[in-house]
């Protein structure tokens, strides 16, 4: 199995479980608020809808990251390099590339301290009580994730830099 296809697939699960998890989010919170509005007919919202909405939300961002990595999907300012030419255009993305990737190398070991902190004094949530490092430790492997796939495009914009490849039009999106 080839590099790529790997930290493609890697990428698209992550995607799907943050997907998964968002469209949960949105039925649960769906569910909280007719609850809410159905109080005098025995309903109620969910408990600790909150946390929830906390936890799954922090980790589906963290589960897009990989996805939008591959495809280019970060907002780019572009106005001036278009002028460019592709040799420069191939630089400024190959350091940008590393920047990005180090600023997710960053992100990946805060959550880890976080994590770590978090289990080492058994915080819990207020109302469901479930441990704070549960999610810490989802958006840690969303994160590492993330850092993956952020390395391999380091290695693609570099190909990319010393083939000397046509630069993707914009919405392209990298390689599959």
């Amino acid at each position: 199995m080839r590099l790529s296809s790997i930290v493609v697939w890697l990428a698209r699960v992550m995607a799907i479980l943050g997907g998964l998890v968002l469209a949960a989010v949105i039925i649960m919170t769906v569910a909280s608020i007719t609850g809410r509005a159905l109080v005098r007919f025995g309903l109620g919202p969910v408990p600790g809808d909150f946390e929830l909405v906390q936890a799954g939300v922090g980790f589906a961002v963290f589960a897009f990251l990989p996805w939008c990595q591959l495809n280019r999907g970060h907002a780019t300012v572009d106005i001036f390099t278009t002028f460019l030419p592709n040799s420069v255009n191939h630089v400024i993305d190959l350091v940008t590339e590393i920047i990005m990737t180090l600023v997710l190398v960053l992100i990946a070991l805060q959550l880890y301290y976080g994590m770590l902190d978090k289990l080492s004094y058994n915080e819990t949530t207020f109302i469901l009580q479930f441990p704070l490092w549960w999610p810490y430790a989802a958006c840690l492997a969303a994160a590492v994730i993330a850092v993956i796939v952020s390395f391999y495009m380091i290695l693609v914009r570099y190909r990319e830099l010393k083939v000397g490849t046509p630069m993707p039009e914009p919405g392209q999106g990298s390689l599959h």
